[in-house]
């Protein structure tokens, strides 16, 4: 058959198509109805433009391998800390406002709200404050968010019973707690060190700690033992298992809810709005542990016995609403960092996923 004959079809289906679509102005319904040569308008429209309807690399067909999400996990947490890495800084600035081991002075600085504090930070101490304790930061999420939220899918599936189609709440909730105690286990002398840099910034560099990173691993092991290093550990657990239930639980489930009711297709808006979600419920419910957390950890030897004084402490000086110390900046951060983390998470999986054949 000569190939005017192939194409004769075609051609007079899309005139058609295209007729129907000026005078119904509904593209996908019209073309949809017509068929070619036994071949769906769908298939013919993914063909021409793959990314109509598609913000972002198409989700892969195989579900991604645990290492391809563990790698993934940790570059999106290093690339989430970049961009948010201030205002973590503000949020321990203003948690242990009140209790920093400096002597105050009449003109001992004060911070007033998240923008206030940022640029008083600027103001006395220069830009480079905002991103102290980066290293330390990005060490922690390789180690700390490849293990919290790049295992949860491999966890989740190890608690799912067999046979099982729908993962229940009780399973997502085991698995984030799981992984969110393993994690902070492994990664609890990073979040120290990180939480003493960030602590620091407002002493003069004859009253500073540490010179560095590696000094400060060396120091705290040196002079506290390596008990020191494991500092918070149980009141990091408990934040990051309510964390971890408020942030990968709610995010798991945001998701599907809106794919199952197709309000949103497995692309980029459905993980924006999803993570922003996870971030506010994670915000709302870790707050109270983390400033207890936060306080405890930068605590000089001998200040509180453990971390349940460390609670009573500060409920007696500051009251319930010292609980909730640095909510604004922790919420714009730990929103933004969802953000940030879930729609890179996501994206670098698929970007490996279509990478490892070009590699092989």
């Amino acid at each position: 058959m000569p190939l005017g004959e192939h194409c004769f079809p075609v051609t007079r289906s899309l005139a058609v198509g295209m007729s129907w679509v000026l005078y119904k102005g509904r593209a996908s319904s019209a073309l949809r109805a017509l068929p070619v040569q036994g071949t769906l308008w769908n298939t013919v429209l993914r063909s021409l433009c793959p990314s109509a309807t598609m913000v972002g690399l198409k989700p892969p067909e195989v579900p991604p391998p645990a290492a391809v999400k563990f790698v993934s996990a940790g570059m999106a947490g290093c690339i989430a800390d970049l961009f948010t890495f201030p205002l973590d800084t503000a949020k321990v600035r203003l948690q242990i406002q009140g209790e920093v081991r400096i002597p105050r002075t009449i003109s001992s600085v004060e911070y007033r709200g998240v923008l206030g504090t940022l640029s008083t930070m600027v103001r006395t101490e220069g830009a480079r404050s905002l991103y102290s304790g980066l290293v330390a930061g990005l060490q922690r999420q390789m180690s700390f968010a490849s293990i919290r939220i790049g295992l949860y899918d491999s966890v989740k599936q190890l608690y799912t019973p067999k046979g099982t189609e729908n993962t229940g709440m009780v399973v997502r909730l085991l698995a984030g707690c799981t992984t969110g105690a393993v994690a902070v286990t492994c990664a609890q002398p990073t979040d120290v060190v990180k939480v003493r840099f960030q602590a620091s910034g407002a002493l003069s560099d004859s009253a500073r700690r540490y010179s560095g990173t590696m000094d400060a691993y060396r120091t705290i092991a040196r002079e506290e033992g390596f008990r020191g290093l494991w500092r918070g550990t149980l009141p990091n657990i408990a934040r990051n298992a309510i964390i971890n239930c408020g942030e990968l639980v709610t995010y798991d489930l945001l998701k599907d809810a809106l794919l199952r009711a197709q309000l949103m297709t497995d692309n980029v808006p459905c993980h924006f709005v999803a993570a922003f979600g996870a971030g506010f419920c994670a915000t709302v419910v870790a707050s109270p542990v983390d400033v207890v957390k936060t306080r405890y950890m930068n605590a000089s030897p001998g200040q509180y016995r453990n971390a349940l004084s460390c609670l009573l402490a500060l409920l007696m000086q500051d009251g319930p609403a010292g609980l909730y110390k640095g909510f604004v900046p922790s919420f714009l951060r730990l929103g933004s960092w969802n953000v940030v983390m879930f729609v890179s998470y996501e994206q670098l999986q698929r970007a490996m996923v279509l990478a490892r054949p070009a590699l092989a």
